[in-house]
Parts: structure tokens; C-alpha cells; sequence
């Protein structure tokens, strides 16, 4: 085992086979944590996008978070009750994607894939980030360095996730589980200490008016409208994370769809809950937020003015509701909050991965996204994951408040298209249904379903018209871009299908002659090889070939040919430019433009070395010649290996990797 294999099995883990997919497929206690952790941490940052949002109106749009919230606490559950059709009826995964492909056709299906593709990047770069800003309640140090940490954050996740799904959701089970139970225990302790024991919990920013920028329009009429809007959009983003238990059903454990469909029922009441709990004790405790980046800052009583923000709302409340109570439970809440706004990243790192699989099965993807790695995850999806999202990260600083306005278009483009398809769905199969119990089931369901694109496409519509100019036009040119690629990737392995498949008409004659050459850059061993293989090949005609590029280089290798009397001709091609690559080349076209259907095998000599280093002083000659070679049609190159004594010990690392492994 060399040191890369070593590294990589230590951080990975072992390799397993494909008959131990079984052993990786998750109970509903592991599939809770690992899809439903995006969902559940957004509780942690859609009040403060809310609240953020509201302050734009100044003190006044406070008044109108709790209504937001049950707004979107209502979306929520309608998302989740369409969901769990979309389950049943599409047991197999895809999701949306499936759903869209299969009921309105193949561009339907194509826009929802690259909106999800683009929303799970988002995902992990917004979660992380919030992570990170949480974190800093409690680690101050961290100020100023928010990308780095988010960086080395995404870079953990990536690791985990390369060891398995199964893996990965043990891991970060405990953590989720904590973060509910706190997150609860949280909600309940501050409501009862306000509502039964009336004691007066004030936050940090209960007595710190809100003053909105300098030149704001009054907080009537479309102002106030355009306002609430985009304080409801970027609240939507509770909703993100849904749509990856859809994509995931293949993860879960007989049976299937029925576990699935339960694990979104406990994810919408959970979510649920705790987002109406939150922002309930935000207003109780009159918790202020402001956006450093529009002006919005806060006067104290003193009549000073403060521009910095204040803590997240989770931070607010946990440091009023435990701090003077229960000082351990504050530090509870927040390393439970900061694990899990983190760990909400590990949904994408599901959901991107399974849905890359199933695009590039259908060809709108590179193939290799379909390949399983040695932990039998996607491994080449999640590393693309990783990539986009770190690179987001350095690009807008870890800003929350930046990235959350690119945020939620594509999950709610996503959403309608999948419930119009379900709608379809339902029809189609009421068509044909004729029993009554099952044709209850169904109207039932498309009712759902119904209600479900209305509800979502009516939020799509609020989300662009609030926050397109904000920068959700960037993630609109994202999923463009991504459509014309898939399309475009979809299109060239159509075209390549066609090309290469066999027809009736195609040429199956044998060519009339087999040419043989062998490349002769010296009379050394490598060359004697490539001389007995050819020869054993028995071609039609078979000759050597050698460049003259240097006179006394030729006149050696010619007494040294004559001398070993390898029973083949010998002919020398001029190269007044000392050029052996041009040469050589027109050399074997001219043999194929003399008869076409003739066949030109090309031997050449090359050396096998045990060190990256020794790649670079050998070889370079004979790769040239064969990458032009290739294009040359009825040409075959065929490279004759001679292995070097440094090769040994890469052989026998490569034999020893090749043996089965005993349990």
C-alpha cells in the first residue's frame, strides 16, 4: 500500500463491495439527521432574515414578523403534505426532477434539475455561513476570518460525506438530535417563564430603537408592501431541504416511501414549531435586528447611535432565557445552533450528489457523476458540491444576509414544477383508475398536490419580484447557464450515440492490409520488444522506422541494426529541422493515402517507471506522436511497455491492491 492508498484509507475508510449497499441505507432515526437538518437549522436563521428585513421599515415593521411567520409556517405545511404524494407515487428518487421529466417533459424537467443543482450550492454556502456568524456569539476571535472558517467547515463536511452516507448521518445524528431537544426545551422555558410566571424577559435589544436608512420612503402603502414581501421570501428559506428526502428515498430502509413519507411528517411539525416558537419569544422579548449593509442602525437611550448588529436572534434569546436561570443551557443552545446551521449543509451533500447521479444516468451530466466511490457515495458530486460552495464562500465573504438574496428562487421554482407534474400525475392515473378506494386516494392527493403549486407558485413569484434586483437575477443566470449546459452536454452524447452505433450500412469489411511500423528511436531492449510483438502479429507488411536528426545518432543505430539482424528493414526519414514528430507523422499518412482501406499499426517503445519524476525525462517523444495519431483515421497505435527496475515497486503495490481482502 503506498502512501496516497494509506492517506486515503484512513481518512475514507475501508472500500466497500456492491453487495454491501444494503448495510448503508439509513433507519428513520439516522435519515431525520442527515435530511431533515437543512430544514430544521433554517429555524436558527429565517426569523433573523425576517427581522432584518422589517427593519428597513424602521421600529414599526416589527409589528408584522409573527404574521410572516405563520404565513410561511403554513407554506411549510402544505410543502410537506404534497411532499409525501410525491413519495409514494415516486418511490424510486429524482424527486421533482423525476416528477417534471415524467408528467411535462424533458425542458421541465431539465429547469428543475438546474435549479436544484444551483439551490444545494446555496444551501451549504448560506448554512456554513450561518454557522460561522452563530459561532462568533460565542467565539469572538472569529471576526474577520468568517470565510476561512467557513472554508475548512465545508472542507470537514466533504470528508465526512466521502466515507459514506451512513456514516456521515451517525456522525451528526447526536448534534441534530441536541439542537432539536435545546431548541424546544428553549421555546417551552421562555414561554413559560413569560406566560405562566410573568416574569419580564427583555432581550439586548429591547430597549434600542430601529432607525431605518436616510432616505427611505414611509413605511405605507407599496413601500410597506415591497417590505413585507422580502421580509416573506427570505423567511421561504425555512422551507429549503424539503425536497431532498424526495430526491433520497432510495437511502432509506424498506419500506421505502413509507419511511420517507414519515420523515417529512416529523420535519414539518418540527419545523413548524420551532419557527412559530421562535419568532413568538422574538416578540415577546423585543428582540431588534438591523442590516449594517443598507444604514439601518440603532439610537439608545442616551440618544447614541449604534451601527454594529446586535446578536442572532437564537443568541438573544438563549442569552435571556438561560443566562440568569440556567447558565449552561445558553452555551448549550448556541454550540447546538452553530453544530447545526453547519451540519444543515450535510442535506446538499445528499441531495446534490443523488440527483447528479441520476442527470448523468440520463446523459445531462458527465458519466462519472453516476460512479459510486469506494464508500459506495457519490463521491465525484459531492467534491463538485465542495467546490461551488467554497468558491461562493470566498466570493460574497461568508455573508449571510448576500447570500440569502440568491437564495430560495430555485427550491420554489423546483416546488411548483413538481407539484404541477404530480397534478398531472393524478389526472393521468384517474384515467385509468377504476377502483373507488383508490380513485378517493387520488382526487384526494391531486387536491394536495393542487394547492401545493398554487401555494408555491405564488411564493415563487413574491421571491422574484422582492428580490430580484437584490441579486436573485444572479442565481436566475445560474440555472440558465446550468440548463444550456445539461442541454448542451445531453445533446453531444446524443450525437456520439448516433455516430458510433451500428447500422446495416455500416462497413464491416476487413481492410485489405495490415501495415505494420515500429517507431526506432534507438537499438536498445524496449525496441527489441516492440520488434518481437510486431512480428508476432503477423501483419502484412511490418518495417522500422528511425528519424534522422542527428547524423552520428543514425550511423550508430544503423551498425547497430545491422548487427543484431532483427530480420525487418530499417528506414531512415530525413529531417533537415530536427523534427521527429512531423516527420514521422507524414510518413505514416502517405502509407495510408496509397490504399485506403488499408490498416496502419504503429509499435512504440515506451518505458514504465515507479516515480513521477521519471515521467517527465521519458516518454514525452512517444506521447506526442500518439496523441496525433489518434486523430489520423485507420491508424492504430498500439504502446509497448518496458518496465524499469523504480517500476517494481509500483508493481507490486498495484498486485497487492489487486488481491481480495479477507473479513
Amino acid at each position: 500500500m503506498n502512501v496516497y492508498t494509506a492517506v486515503k484509507r484512513m481518512v475514507v475508510g475501508r472500500r466497500l463491495t456492491n453487495a454491501q449497499l444494503s448495510e448503508t441505507l439509513l433507519p428513520k432515526r439516522l435519515a431525520l439527521p442527515v435530511f431533515a437538518s437543512d430544514a430544521l437549522s433554517s429555524v436558527a436563521y429565517a426569523p433573523d432574515e425576517i427581522l432584518i428585513t422589517l427593519s428597513l421599515a424602521g421600529m414599526a415593521g416589527f409589528m408584522f414578523s409573527w404574521e410572516i411567520a405563520v404565513v410561511v409556517a403554513i407554506v411549510v405545511g402544505v410543502v410537506v403534505m404534497s411532499y409525501r404524494q410525491t413519495v409514494h407515487a415516486y418511490p424510486n428518487g429524482g424527486g421533482d426532477y423525476e416528477v417534471a421529466s415524467a408528467n411535462l417533459g424533458r425542458y421541465a424537467g431539465l429547469a428543475v434539475a438546474s435549479s436544484l443543482l444551483v439551490d444545494y450550492v446555496l444551501t451549504v454556502a448560506v448554512s456554513v455561513s450561518a454557522g460561522v456568524i452563530n459561532a462568533k456569539a460565542m467565539l469572538p476571535f472569529l471576526d474577520g476570518y468568517e470565510a476561512l472558517t467557513a472554508v475548512i467547515v465545508i472542507i470537514f463536511l466533504t470528508l465526512m460525506n466521502l466515507r459514506g452516507v451512513r456514516e456521515s448521518g451517525t456522525a451528526f445524528a447526536i448534534p441534530t438530535y441536541v439542537f432539536m431537544f435545546s431548541m424546544l426545551g428553549m421555546i417551552a422555558i421562555g414561554l413559560f417563564r413569560i406566560l405562566v410566571l410573568d416574569q419580564p424577559l427583555r432581550s439586548e435589544t429591547a430597549d434600542l430603537i430601529v432607525v431605518p436608512p436616510e432616505g427611505s420612503p414611509e413605511f405605507v402603502g407599496w413601500a410597506m408592501a415591497a417590505i413585507i414581501l422580502r421580509a416573506f421570501s427570505s423567511g421561504a428559506a425555512a422551507l429549503t431541504g424539503v425536497e431532498a428526502i424526495s430526491n433520497g428515498v432510495p437511502a432509506f430502509k424498506p419500506p421505502k416511501s413509507r419511511n420517507a413519507a414519515t420523515v417529512l411528517g416529523l420535519l414539518g411539525a418540527l419545523a413548524i414549531t420551532m419557527l412559530l416558537g421562535i419568532v413568538a419569544l422574538a416578540n415577546l422579548t423585543n428582540v431588534h435586528l438591523i442590516d449594517e449593509l443598507t444604514g439601518t442602525h440603532y439610537v439608545n437611550a442616551a440618544g447614541e447611535t449604534i451601527h454594529s448588529a446586535a446578536h442572532t436572534v437564537t443568541g438573544q434569546l438563549a442569552r435571556v432565557v438561560f443566562l440568569d436561570w440556567f447558565e449552561p443551557g445558553f452555551y448549550i443552545v448556541l454550540t447546538a445552533t452553530m453544530l447545526i446551521l453547519f451540519l444543515a449543509a450535510n442535506t446538499a451533500f445528499n441531495g446534490f450528489p443523488s440527483l447528479a447521479s441520476l442527470l448523468a444516468k440520463d446523459g445531462f451530466l458527465p458519466r462519472q457523476l453516476h460512479t459510486r466511490g469506494d464508500r459506495l457515495a457519490y463521491s465525484n458530486g459531492i467534491l463538485m458540491l465542495s467546490g461551488g460552495a467554497i468558491l461562493l464562500v470566498v466570493v460574497f465573504d461568508a455573508s449571510v444576509t448576500a447570500l440569502i438574496q440568491l437564495y430560495v428562487v430555485g427550491v420554489f421554482l423546483s416546488f411548483t414544477l413538481g407539484q404541477i407534474g404530480m397534478i398531472r400525475h393524478w389526472t393521468r392515473a384517474l384515467k385509468t383508475e377504476r377502483d373507488r378506494k383508490s380513485r378517493r386516494t387520488m382526487f384526494r392527493s391531486r387536491i394536495i398536490n393542487t394547492v401545493g403549486a398554487v401555494s408555491t407558485g405564488a411564493v415563487l413569484i413574491v421571491v422574484l419580484i422582492s428580490k430580484f434586483t437584490h441579486g436573485a437575477y444572479l442565481a436566475v443566470v445560474a440555472m440558465a447557464v446550468m440548463f444550456l449546459l445539461m442541454l448542451a452536454i445531453s445533446n453531444h452524447y446524443r450525437a456520439v450515440h448516433e455516430e458510433v452505433a451500428l447500422t446495416h450500412e455500416s462497413d464491416r469489411a476487413l481492410p485489405s492490409r495490415v501495415r505494420g511500423v515500429v517507431l526506432v528511436q534507438r537499438v536498445d531492449l524496449p525496441t527489441a520488444r516492440a520488434i518481437a510483438f510486431a512480428r508476432a502479429a503477423r501483419s502484412t507488411t511490418l518495417s522500422a522506422v528511425t528519424v534522422a536528426v542527428d547524423d552520428e545518432e543514425v550511423e550508430s543505430i544503423l551498425d547497430d541494426w545491422e548487427n543484431e539482424d532483427f530480420g525487418i528493414p530499417l528506414k531512415v526519414i530525413a529531417s533537415p529541422y530536427r523534427e521527429i514528430t512531423g516527420p514521422f507523422i507524414r510518413y505514416v499518412s502517405e502509407l495510408r493515402t496509397e490504399n485506403p482501406r488499408d490498416v496502419v499499426i504503429v509499435y512504440i517503445p515506451e518505458f514504465v517507471v515507479g516515480h513521477w519524476w521519471e515521467g517527465i525525462l521519458h516518454n514525452q517523444t512517444a506521447l506526442l506522436i500518439r496523441t496525433r495519431l489518434h486523430f489520423m483515421p485507420g491508424v492504430m497505435v498500439t504502446s509497448v511497455p518496458y518496465q524499469l527496475k523504480s517500476s517494481g515497486k509500483a508493481k507490486a503495490a498495484a498486485h497487492k491492491a489487486s488481491q481480495p481482502r479477507l473479513r
